[in-house]
């Protein structure tokens, strides 16, 4: 399977002194446009990079899903391991923001310890602290309605100028593209979540959830910021899955905030938004 490269996405001020190089991933079957409403309210030191990883919406890379490691893909990207696994001087990614499945990939490939420690911020992550919690009901919502969650995606996406009908028949789609293999891996990530050793996560964490989210439930994230050291959870209102683009103005200063090295509820300084004349809410 080809390598997922990185690429630049928007190139931090040169006058907001040295850039943090900040890599945006994207969940099971999304693309990297799911951060452009993002990106241009992110703060100006941060330098932006994301990439099409091999779970992308209709990236044609089904056999991604019969791989044993998918974290792997994730691991050679941060760490800028062999060639163009990440930014030109082979140094790696400061700090990295990753949605859904990523976050997952991402969770249990730091208490591994399999990628260094660095800022991190985990978006709608999935994450029980249970065995138990996994019953027969939670199996089959999670098989039998999986395509919601894509129907949710595109219904606030550059996809939600279409009817709903055709919205509902694209979100089938993208199920049956990520097929079982794909959503065996998806969902053996979340069956393992109980069993993860979050106290060895030493990357400075924050964790976004919508409290609207009926995928990965807002107590999800919750449980996994409650077990990392040092974890910090924020709760966004008024958004579900993808806060990013529900909510991007609120979204962007959580994050520039915490990859500043700000203290909670600091502010976001106003040129960085209200200059660009973009809708926050």
């Amino acid at each position: 399977m080809s390598r997922s490269l990185p690429r630049l996405r928007r190139a931090a001020d040169p006058t907001g002194g040295r850039p943090l190089r900040t890599l945006l991933l994207h969940g099971l079957g999304g693309k990297a446009s799911v951060w452009d409403r993002f990106v241009p309210l992110a703060a100006p030191e941060l330098e932006l990079w994301d990439v099409e990883l091999p779970w992308a919406a209709m990236a044609g890379s089904e056999g991604w899903g019969s791989l044993p490691d998918p974290a792997r893909f994730l691991v050679d990207l941060i760490d800028g391991s062999g060639s163009g696994g990440g930014p030109d001087d082979g140094a790696g990614f400061d700090a990295v923001v990753a949605h859904s499945y990523a976050a997952n990939l991402l969770t249990e490939a730091y208490t591994g310890g399999r990628i260094a420690p660095r800022p991190t911020v985990l978006v709608s992550p999935f994450h029980r602290s249970s065995p138990q919690e996994f019953d027969w009901s939670v199996i089959s919502y999670y098989l039998n309605d999986f395509h919601r969650v894509f129907e949710e995606a595109l219904a606030v996406g550059e996809t939600g100028r279409y009817t709903k009908a055709h919205r509902d028949w694209m979100a089938l789609q993208l199920r049956d593209r990520i097929g079982p293999y794909g959503w065996m891996r998806f969902f053996e990530n979340y069956l393992r979540s109980p069993f993860l050793d979050l106290g060895a996560v030493r990357a400075p964490l924050l964790v976004l959830s919508g409290s609207r989210d009926s995928a990965a439930r807002p107590e999800d994230g919750r449980t996994l910021a409650a077990g990392v050291p040092g974890a910090r959870f924020e709760l966004l209102d008024d958004c579900a899955h993808f806060p990013m683009l529900e909510r991007p103005g609120p979204f962007a200063g959580l994050v520039s905030g915490f990859l500043r090295g700000e203290a909670p509820d600091a502010p976001v300084e106003p040129p960085l938004i209200s200059s660009l004349g973009l809708e926050l809410s």
